[in-house]
């Protein structure tokens, strides 16, 4: 409603005066949102999670390393929200909620008596104000790539609006804040700079030995082997930041490893789809991936986890009108990796998909990629291809609940399920 009611505003008023006062409208409704509820982040623990990867799975490792010591737990991620006991999945189709929405959330988790509340933060929420007015008592930085740079203006301006959210941990109203920061990561000096009482890093070598597999990654931790399910040298660093938190609010290693080693995953990232033998007849005998995977650097760090196996790459050039940018390079990283490539539809908006997918396949020259712009129908043609020991890897949407078509058109979607219900049709076959 407030959404609409900005773009009616945005039509009457000139573009140079209604963006001179816009950053006073962001404020004044996040300044009542929080009057509105009354200020609940004040009254419960808040850990942010911001960065460009690893948000989303940063903060369901630490809910688990948190419910694991006892505590009750509330969260907002892209994937869902959760307050204690129940959970919904997100359909915004943005990662982090409005100004109203953040508050309700909060206020929720208060009046049922969360101990905690994590919560996933973006630029574009910071350029909108949606972190203001939520008092943080830690925040989590987990690596900085380009992204959204078309909406931001520069690579300068979005690390400006991910820093921008460090001050507000800096003005926050609890005691004894902390900054937990990739030390591994060029930027992670900017977020070390703000104020806050306790600076912790974490880096791989924090994990040392360890060893990446493709079905999950060996470390150590208090000098012992942890094992976790989740594999990518990606989510080793996810685990690392989720473990540096917990240790910030006194959990001990030990609770720790127990969750850890109990963590299966998220839907959507590093997801994988397979069918019961009893549905099959016969064991699966290829993988099935679903994964976020939306910029040049998550698609590669997916597809090197599977550099052991025969890939059949499904992929788009994510969102229409907005990063056009990494199409190309999103296309010449399938070419090093992939040994077939498929290339589909996937948020087009109001941009040509067919010229989305053209723009990707610029990047493609050691082979000709097949364009198959049903998604399903890729899907199908990807899983039909599978012989016995290959990948079939499926990205760029995760567990976005819709393709975005123009004119503000929503396609109900689930990748993980078609892939479900098209293994069910090539067993058929």
């Amino acid at each position: 409603m407030l959404d609409n009611t900005l773009a009616k505003i945005r039509k009457i008023i000139p573009a140079k005066t209604f963006r001179f006062f816009q950053p006073a409208y962001h404020w004044a409704l996040a300044f009542m949102a929080a009057v509105w509820y009354r200020f609940p982040s004040r009254k419960l623990k808040v850990i942010g999670v911001t960065g460009t990867k690893g948000k989303s799975s940063t903060v369901e490792i630490l809910n688990a390393i948190l419910e694991e010591a006892g505590y009750k737990t509330a969260l907002s991620n892209t994937i869902r929200f959760k307050v204690g006991e129940m959970s919904s999945e997100n359909l915004y189709k943005m990662s982090m909620p409005g100004r109203f929405a953040a508050q309700r959330l909060l206020r929720k988790a208060v009046n049922l008596k969360c101990d905690y509340f994590i919560i996933e933060m973006t630029s574009q929420g910071s350029i909108l104000y949606r972190h203001r007015f939520i008092d943080l008592d830690a925040l989590i930085f987990t690596n900085l790539a380009p992204e959204h740079i078309e909406s931001h203006g520069s690579y300068d301006n979005y690390v400006a609006a991910k820093v921008e959210i460090a001050k507000r941990l800096s003005n926050s109203h609890k005691p004894d804040k902390a900054i937990i920061a990739n030390a591994d990561d060029k930027e992670s000096p900017k977020f070390l700079e703000c104020n806050a009482e306790r600076k912790i890093t974490y880096s791989a070598k924090d994990a040392e030995p360890y060893e990446v597999k493709r079905d999950g990654i060996d470390f150590t931790l208090s000098q012992k082997t942890v094992h976790s399910q989740l594999s990518g040298l990606f989510n080793l660093y996810n685990i690392m930041a989720a473990i540096s938190a917990a240790r910030s609010q006194n959990v001990s290693d030990e609770i720790t490893i127990r969750a850890v080693e109990k963590f299966s995953g998220i839907p959507g990232r590093v997801q994988k789809i397979e069918l019961p033998m009893s549905r099959l007849g016969r064991n699966q005998d290829f993988t099935v991936i679903v994964d976020y995977a939306h910029t040049p650097d998550s698609l590669e760090k997916l597809y090197q986890v599977f550099q052991s196996s025969r890939n059949i790459c499904v992929l788009g050039g994510t969102g229409g009108g907005r990063d056009s940018w990494k199409r190309k390079e999103m296309g010449r990283i399938a070419d090093k990796y992939c040994d077939e490539i498929i290339l589909t539809d996937e948020d087009p908006y109001d941009e040509d998909p067919k010229r989305i997918v053209g723009d990707v396949a610029t990047g493609i020259v050691s082979q000709k990629p097949e364009i198959i712009m049903d998604r399903r129908l890729a899907i199908r043609e990807a899983i039909k291809r599978a012989r016995t020991g290959d990948s079939v890897l499926i990205t760029g949407k995760g567990t976005d609940p819709y393709i975005m078509g123009p004119n503000g058109t929503k396609t109900p979607w689930s990748d993980a399920d078609v892939a479900r219900e098209e293994l069910e049709v090539n067993r058929r076959d």
